[in-house]
């Protein structure tokens, strides 16, 4: 009987040192597989920040606002929906939405080969500022799908750098860089911007 006990207590210890090897093993390849992964994907990481300095597409575009002013429904591309709250001089809680043609060229005739679509607000109350949220919507020979701009504008400045968040069809999953600069404004009625985009993720 005592024989017995021994040689079960053997089996049972052989057994556990086994099933701890294995486990052991185990667990060693996962981890194995995991710090691969991280060094795989730490390069990767690298090589989107090399490319940061050299966009995978750039093009410049023009965007083209009317703004509604009761006597030129027909024509107006952007309405304001919340009047100023009288809050200081600089429109603070104004806001904007817009329809607006997208050109290659800064001729407000010419054919539009997008729409942005969106709103802004000014949400400061000590300078003119907005934050803004379009959608470029193409349609044309040269591109069909979407991207998304979503960033603060300051507008006092020369020049603004706007995240572009994502994108669909020729855009898809995209992201980068649209810089604003103020290319013409007409008081109150229209103005056009230059927008200098250049996108570092594609996929397309």
């Amino acid at each position: 009987g005592t024989s017995n006990l021994q040689m079960d207590n053997s089996t049972s210890l052989l057994v556990s040192t086994k099933h701890h090897n294995h486990m052991a093993h185990q667990i060693s390849k996962t981890l194995l597989s995991f710090f691969l992964f991280v060094l795989v994907l730490s390069d990767t990481v690298s090589s989107v920040r090399i490319n940061l300095n050299k966009p995978c597409k750039h093009f410049i575009l023009h965007i083209h606002n009317v703004a509604y002013d009761a006597d030129n429904a027909a024509n107006a591309t952007s309405s304001t929906v919340v009047n100023p709250l009288g809050l200081g001089t600089f429109d603070f809680g104004k806001i904007v939405i817009f329809d607006n043609p997208v050109t290659t060229d800064e001729n407000f005739l010419s054919e539009p080969v997008a729409r942005a679509q969106g709103f802004f607000f000014y949400n400061k109350k000590t300078t003119y500022n907005t934050w803004v949220a379009c959608t470029l919507v193409f349609n044309s020979t040269q591109h069909k799908g979407t991207f998304t701009i979503m960033d603060a504008n300051p507008m006092t400045q020369p020049t603004r750098d706007l995240s572009i968040i994502g994108g669909t069809g020729d855009f898809i999953m995209t992201r980068g860089v649209c810089t604003f600069s103020t290319d013409l404004i007409q008081g109150q009625k229209y103005f056009r911007l230059k927008m200098d985009i250049k996108l570092y993720e594609c996929y397309n």
